[in-house]
């Protein structure tokens, strides 16, 4: 898809491995050496480097685990002098002030994990178009394309299990290819299609059902931990409490209770 825009709109393609500049300032000076009417093109960006909106606490338990290995701190050190771009070095390389240095320039993301992004990276006006799961008007086009229909009595199932199911275009357009010869090859891609877009819809539910039942238990899990907790300050209370007591006997000094329940 990125080269077909390159060549639609004759710009020149630069492909960022962010993982092999050193610091922010490389970053910007590659930014000022690219050209105008180009595309930007910075792929996996959640596995190039640590952006996600957890980087905090990732950091905090890689770095208690690694205490007492010497071999994994050492990995970690030689990893953080290979690249040291951080999440408010790449937004200013997207919309900062050095973005400006130049014009008619697209940057292209690509992930698998949308979610994982730091929400400052994705924002709106930031991020301004999402491509992601085929709707059906997209469907109809990869119709056009690989079996060069226009509209057909299935047309209405597929446009109802693609508005209760996530599917990539990619995942569509491989069920519009004809994998044998048939009398009606047509409805027999679109009959395809139809079963593929029911198991993934299937996936899902099971998928949503797993999550849930995860959820639910860590939800559980911390309210007996809690609990449990709870129960062990009550029952530290009650032994001070009780050792106090005694350790008054011991002294001879008996505290006289009112009836209020005042201790004089």
């Amino acid at each position: 898809m990125i080269a077909a825009m390159a060549n639609l709109l004759n710009y020149d393609i630069y492909d960022v491995e962010l993982t092999s500049v050193k610091d922010n300032t490389e970053l910007r000076k590659l930014l000022i050496e690219m050209t105008s009417k180009s595309i930007i093109v910075i792929e996996d960006i959640d596995c190039s480097l640590d952006l996600t909106g957890q980087r905090k606490k990732k950091k905090k338990e890689e770095k208690e685990e690694s205490n007492d290995d010497p071999l994994l701190m050492k990995g970690k050190e030689n990893e953080s002098k290979e690249s040291k771009v951080t999440l408010s070095g790449l937004l200013n390389f997207i919309d900062g002030l050095w973005s400006a240095c130049g014009e008619e320039r697209l940057i292209v993301f690509t992930t698998n994990h949308v979610e994982k992004l730091d929400l400052a990276l994705i924002r709106r006006g930031r991020m301004d178009i999402e491509l992601s799961y085929c709707c059906f008007e997209a469907f109809k086009v990869l119709a056009k394309n690989y079996l060069d229909i226009d509209s057909h009595n299935l047309f209405p199932s597929i446009e109802r299990l693609l508005g209760e199911t996530n599917m990539t275009p990619a995942d569509v357009a491989e069920n519009l290819m004809p994998k044998s010869i048939t009398d009606d090859p047509e409805t027999a891609c679109l009959e395809d299609l139809i079963q593929a877009i029911e198991t993934a819809k299937e996936e899902a539910r099971v998928k949503a059902e797993k999550e849930a039942k995860e959820k639910e238990e860590e939800e559980e899990r911390m309210k007996t931990e809690k609990e449990a907790k709870e129960k062990e300050e009550a029952a530290g209370e009650v032994k001070e409490k009780e050792m106090t007591e005694e350790k008054v006997k011991e002294n001879g000094v008996v505290p006289a209770v009112k009836e209020n329940g005042v201790v004089s």
